[in-house]
């Protein structure tokens, strides 16, 4: 099996076309797995300002196909065409995969550097891939360990310490651009009820905002005001108090937005200014909004630019750390290569002692004495496994799992498939037909065999 990644950021294409990227992306996952024998797990990270695509392959060779084929719905979700997407999208394999990821979770990469709100949206995106059924053993060990990664940075580093995130820094300049700095004077309209709305009504309590009104098109305002304050908000109430309010905040990133001319019309005749903060990628608020009299439009684009800078001892150190998990993610990785490996030699070694055991017992019956042989073959086989299976370890650690299945292959002609768990153990039967009868203190072939499995 082999990880890879579809990525587009904000930092190598604009936020438009992230947003054009991400259309559908719910769906993505499980259409994939079901439209793809290439695609043998998937899950989708989509932020504010990121669409990545986290998948696993069955082989090296089949990572082309997969691509191709997340491409190919991409494409057709969005409208956009397949060389647009194509070329929207950075395609990373190996130990890419697990430091971009890393690097991610940890706020590295972020438009606010050292943003600690992407850790959460990392960990969402697993648990939704999970409930979807779209998460494959491998995918589950990759996010696990970016989320470990993410709290380490964060405990052990002054990254992220000023609680920088895209809500924080736009909060930030809405105060810059305000006439009167005091939140406390302020009517606050919130749209949506997801996670960056939870983060927004937090940080407008914060800065003394209480007046503040949530809006939902999906009709869930009243449920989320209920355990955070506010004032639920419908399509008959809304336009009154968005001609009353001082801010006005996008976090929803559903179909339905405020167009320029109705904001306009509503807002006809209000005296206060207004500031209108945009922070759903797919846009809530006509960028027309911004052109208005009295309205200040700002934008995920704003917040990127206004972003200040971390420290350069803190970034170096969360490098540092991410650096040193991605490493340690993968010589894990390479160990559990070999797994079936080892796994298909002791089957093998196995079935070989079984097979003569057969013809002991043919000859000899269920006696004492065939008991004692089978016993003193078995110690004896798995003390010859043992140094075979330590290579395995040392050969996957350095990258060379390949030539150990290569030499399996050449010597035994053992081929190894798709990792595997152990299967149940035939001598665990064999101890049943043939009780043991050995005294206190020794192993009974049962037992034996159950080591085997536990050391696989």
């Amino acid at each position: 099996m082999v990880l890879f990644s579809l990525v587009a950021t904000h930092a190598d294409i604009d936020l438009e076309t992230v947003a054009q990227l991400s259309t559908g992306a719910s769906e993505l996952a499980t259409s994939a797995l079901a439209g793809s024998p290439a695609v043998a797990g998937a899950i989708v990270l989509a932020t504010c300002n990121r669409f990545e695509i986290y998948g696993e392959a069955p082989h090296p060779g089949d990572v082309d196909a997969a691509r191709a084929a997340l491409i190919a719905r991409i494409s057709g979700a969005s409208g956009l065409n397949d060389q647009l997407v194509s070329s929207s999208f950075s395609t990373r394999t190996g130990p890419e995969v697990s430091r971009h990821l890393f690097s991610v979770s940890s706020g590295l990469d972020s438009a606010v550097v050292g943003e600690r709100e992407i850790a959460g949206q990392v960990r969402r995106a697993l648990i939704t891939a999970q409930a979807e059924g779209t998460a494959s053993s491998g995918l589950v060990r990759l996010f696990q360990a970016a989320s470990k990664t993410a709290k380490d940075v964060g405990a052990q580093t002054a990254l992220g310490a000023r609680g920088l995130s895209v809500v924080s820094v736009a909060l930030d300049l809405a105060t810059d651009l305000s006439e009167d700095p005091n939140w406390s004077t302020k009517k606050a309209v919130v749209f949506g009820t997801g996670a960056y709305a939870g983060a927004t009504m937090a940080l407008l309590r914060e800065r003394g905002c209480a007046d503040v009104s949530v809006y939902s098109s999906s009709g869930r305002a009243a449920g989320f005001v209920a355990t955070r304050g506010g004032t639920a908000l419908d399509s008959d109430t809304l336009p009154a108090a968005v001609a009353a309010a001082d801010i006005m905040i996008g976090c929803s990133g559903s179909d339905t937005r405020v167009e320029a001319a109705e904001l306009a019309r509503v807002r006809a005749g209000s005296p206060q200014p207004l500031i209108a903060i945009d922070l759903a990628l797919t846009h809530d608020f006509d960028p027309a909004v911004g052109e208005l009299d009295g309205v200040e439009l700002l934008t995920l684009e704003s917040v990127r630019l206004a972003a200040p800078q971390e420290q350069t001892e803190s970034l170096s150190q969360a490098s540092t750390i991410v650096a040193g998990a991605a490493s340690a993610f993968e010589q894990e990785r390479e160990a559990r290569s070999v797994d079936s490996a080892i796994v298909a030699l002791r089957r093998h070694t196995m079935n070989v002692l079984d097979t003569e055991m057969e013809k002991v017992r043919a000859r000899h019956g269920c006696t004492a004495a065939a008991e004692e042989v089978e016993f003193a073959l078995r110690r004896m086989v798995k003390q010859l496994l043992h140094i075979p299976t330590v290579r395995a370890r040392e050969l996957a650690a350095s990258g060379q799992q390949d030539d150990y299945v290569a030499a399996l292959e050449a010597l035994y002609g053992i081929t190894v498939d798709q990792p595997a768990a152990a299967p149940a153990s035939p001598p665990a039967a064999a101890g049943a037909e043939c009780p043991a009868g050995h005294g206190a203190g020794n192993e009974s072939p049962g037992t034996e065999a159950q080591d085997q499995r536990h050391t696989a």
